[in-house]
């Protein structure tokens, strides 16, 4: 009988997943929460992305962007932040009424103010 060795046999291990909420920045998050309550109500149902014409014509999605905001991951919030042309299309859709244009505008602004990141 052939002795069968895991790592040949056509799976691996993957790494982990979760999200650590603990060890995430969650300071911008916070100040756009002080500042613009509509942000409490979205439900992260993509239609501001379906609309956003730079997201039609790069890789940006306003949905991720708030997602990412509310988790706390602010490197990658960094990125995607110059991408909002600031628009408005996105709140014309939205069906909570989120004023998603006045969130990337805080979101620019807490930056700033915090020193630790570029804009």
């Amino acid at each position: 009988m052939a002795e069968y060795n895991m790592e040949k046999f056509g799976y691996t291990i993957s790494k982990g997943r979760q999200i650590d909420y603990e060890s995430n920045d969650r300071r911008i998050a916070d100040y756009i929460f002080e500042r613009e309550p509509s942000f409490r109500l979205c439900i992260e149902c993509g239609g501001c992305s379906a609309t956003c014409t730079t997201g039609n014509l790069t890789k940006f999605s306003l949905r991720e962007l708030h997602i990412l905001i509310k988790r706390g991951e602010n490197d990658q919030v960094m990125k995607n932040l110059r991408k909002c042309m600031l628009c408005g299309k996105c709140i014309l859709v939205c069906p909570r009424g989120v004023n998603t244009r006045n969130i990337v505008v805080l979101a620019k602004q807490a930056f700033q103010k915090s020193g630790e990141y570029a804009i």
